[in-house]
């Protein structure tokens, strides 16, 4: 079954409406238990919750007629109501409830570091609120006590989803699909943040300081506070036409490939750069320091290095466009090959890393094929028959290569504080990797966010 409560109350088994003729507050009790399901909710909340505190006499039997009368009505549907003590429980097993999806992407969207493929999740997660919260079953006050934290959950999205839109220049969207959401909660100065820089990057200079004077408002007069340092900021570089404020900076140490930011070549072979792809390797996460954000630029990173040809590259952007839960599962296995990699090379007595690495390269091996290249020599390159895992398989052999070659012994880590890429040695000389910020007078971790995507 699927049950709608983001908005008027719908349960559907496969497309047909059912309960239909069901009372109010039946649908509300059941409403109740879908926000709790596979937890028990006690007749005593269920009370409370259906009465707000003013319950007759009547109610707990009232209840158990309810939960019959449900009962019957989703039985045939597959959907089960258990007794648990002094309480009932929904088991959600194979039903779809809207508030748990929305939950569940938003989650989803939160853990993911390329902006389009979060915006795609946040998309689909707010796109399931056709509504306030069983708008046609609960009043404001029930719908505050049970629903407050999906009401929050939802404006976080919302402002994740702008900031990620505003990171891929989707400046008017932003400042048309804010409108509402800002009125309605000039509290909320991120929003009202990311909707000013979307006017004003939009060419409205004038509307983003008008939204600015009527947050100021309703702030001062509804809520008797002013508005934070960070809003308060964003007001005066629009006053005066702060340059900054019209893009995002450009990435430091990096070169432009397409439409991607790829990070300079510094080691001397794809494998290294394969790991190089992770600022800061020496400390912990910082930001920016993530430079594979999404499946896109891992595929042209690959055509970069050479791992792959332009065919290629441009036939595994349209797949990825085609299939973005595959492409999201091949950078994150991308990634944590990255990771063991990078710990192999650096200790070769890790068996366990070396392991990890071996079974991909074996698995990369039955999607290679061995061809002539225009320089006269053979070379072993990713086959198709890889899918969105061809970038992947193509660092995984590359990797192979390094690490059967002696030159796998001079392999050096930059020692600053928190860069750590790699690079090859050869000589004994170098001490630093060729980010020519490395070692000077710098404080390190200022030298490392400024190795990485702003």
């Amino acid at each position: 079954m699927e049950f709608q409560l983001l908005g008027p109350f719908h349960a559907r088994h496969e497309g047909q409406r059912v309960l239909v003729g069901s009372r109010r507050q039946e649908r509300c009790l059941l409403s109740i238990l879908l926000l709790q399901a596979g937890r028990t909710v006690t007749t005593a909340r269920l009370i409370d919750l259906l009465w707000n505190g003013d319950a007759p006499a009547t109610a707990r039997s009232t209840v158990h007629t309810y939960v019959g009368r449900l009962r019957a009505g989703l039985r045939p549907h597959g959907l089960r109501i258990d007794t648990r003590h002094d309480g009932y429980a929904v088991e959600p097993g194979g039903h779809v409830i809207d508030a748990q999806e929305f939950t569940r992407l938003v989650r989803q969207a939160a853990a993911v570091g390329d902006p389009a493929e979060r915006v795609r999740l946040h998309d689909e997660a707010l796109a399931l609120w056709k509504g306030p919260l069983l708008a046609d079953v609960a009043d404001d006050r029930l719908r505050d006590r049970l629903g407050r934290h999906l009401g929050e959950l939802r404006l976080s999205a919302l402002e994740q989803w702008a900031e990620a839109q505003l990171a891929l220049g989707r400046h008017e969207r932003v400042a048309a699909d804010l409108m509402a959401p800002v009125r309605e909660h000039p509290e909320r100065e991120r929003l009202v943040a990311d909707r000013m820089t979307a006017l004003y990057r939009s060419g409205r200079q004038a509307d983003a300081l008008q939204l600015y004077r009527s947050t100021y408002e309703a702030l001062v007069n509804e809520f008797g506070v002013d508005p934070g340092p960070e809003l308060r900021s964003l007001h005066s570089r629009i006053l005066r036409g702060d340059p900054r404020l019209d893009r995002r900076p450009a990435p430091v140490y990096a070169v432009r490939v397409g439409e991607e930011w790829l990070p300079w070549n510094t080691s001397g072979h794809p494998a290294l750069e394969f790991c190089n792809t992770y600022a800061g390797w020496g400390g912990p996460p910082l930001p920016g320091s993530e430079w594979l954000r999404g499946y896109t630029t891992l595929a042209v990173w690959a055509g970069h290095m050479d791992l792959a040809d332009d065919r290629l590259v441009t036939w595994l952007l349209d797949r990825a466009r085609q299939h973005p839960e595959e492409a999201a599962a091949a950078l994150e296995e991308a990634r944590e090959f990255r990771t063991a990699l990078y710990t192999c090379l650096t200790d070769p007595h890790d068996a366990r890393a070396f392991k990890a690495v071996a079974g991909v390269v074996e698995d990369a091996a039955r999607f290679s094929v061995f061809t002539l290249g225009e320089d006269g020599l053979g070379h072993w390159l990713p086959s198709r028959a890889a899918d969105l895992r061809l970038p992947l398989c193509a660092a995984a052999r590359s990797a192979a290569e390094l690490l059967a070659d002696p030159r796998r012994f001079t392999i050096r880590a930059c020692p600053s504080e928190d860069c750590g890429w790699l690079f090859l040695d050869q000589r004994g000389r170098r001490r630093w990797c060729s980010l020519a910020t490395c070692g000077s007078g710098s404080p390190p971790r200022d030298r490392c966010t400024t190795a990485g995507l702003p």
